[in-house]
């Protein structure tokens, strides 16, 4: 295990066997996606994505609460239309990162998540939390109907659900969120930790060229026709089947043993 450092301050990292835990280290905060925040985030992602020894992400924070969503203080410091838009582009390209990240993420949710902190999870591949958590895309209670997060929930949860939500500002506990398809589980508060730390223990266990070849096809596939996805995901799975990690899996699953899985190199930091 790698020694935690900061990122300004504001985020956190580990790197742990292959897995790196990346925490929102605002906590009196609520740890709201700043403008510092957003930059951090950007910027440790590009780099995971450049290093072929990462297999796992889980995005965790520090506090009492996951995120709260943007720096509403930050926001009004400056009431300018052109920096809203330069802002709210930069968050969405930090999502969009997360969904393009060649390997899986998982949000680890505690507390709140609202708004734009509600988008973050809907991001992630899978989302575990704590069970006294809450989720809400609440900026129509202060006038500000939640765009952006909406891109994000409504590819998450059934349009009316995720209107609902939007347009209502109410919150929805954790059991809710994972009926609903925001979560993909719930644990008790205290067994948190170990609940993602199984999760990623099971993704590690896996082939981690599989693992990328199923990540690079599982975003873009849902925004295309029935034909198309199948004809791009035929050609992912052949390319998956002539990488030498599913000949000796098949090969391994045949012989009745366990496969010995290619280990991708470590790159410097």
């Amino acid at each position: 295990m790698s020694p935690s450092h900061t990122m300004d301050d504001i985020l956190l990292r580990e790197d742990k066997g292959g897995a790196v835990y990346l925490t929102l280290n605002r906590p009196e905060k609520f740890n709201t996606l700043s403008e510092a925040m957003l930059t951090a985030l950007q910027r440790e992602l590009e780099a995971i994505a450049d290093d072929p020894a990462v297999r796992c992400v889980v995005i965790g924070a520090a506090g009492r609460g996951f995120c709260a969503g943007h720096d509403l203080r930050e926001m009004r410091a400056t009431p300018d239309k052109a920096y809203y838009q330069a802002l709210f582009r930069r968050c969405s390209r930090v999502m969009q990162s997360l969904v393009e990240l060649p390997v899986p993420v998982i949000a680890k949710v505690q507390g709140m998540a609202t708004a734009a902190g509600c988008q973050l999870v809907a991001s992630c591949d899978l989302a575990i939390a704590g069970q006294s958590a809450s989720f809400a895309v609440s900026g129509i209670n202060v006038g500000l109907f939640c765009s952006t997060p909406a891109v994000a929930l409504s590819r998450c949860i059934v349009p009316k659900r995720a209107f609902d939500m939007l347009v209502s500002g109410d919150f929805i506990d954790a059991d809710t969120a994972l009926e609903w398809g925001l979560l993909s589980g719930v644990a008790e508060d205290d067994d948190l930790d170990a609940a993602v730390a199984d999760k990623v223990e099971q993704i590690l266990g896996k082939s981690p060229a599989a693992v990328r070849f199923g990540k690079s096809m599982f975003h873009p596939q849902r925004q295309m026709a029935l034909a198309d996805a199948y004809e791009f995901a035929g050609h992912v799975m052949a390319d998956n089947m002539m990488n030498p990690d599913a000949g000796e899996g098949i090969d391994a699953f045949l012989g009745k043993r366990q496969p010995v899985w290619e280990q991708p190199g470590r790159r410097d930091p």
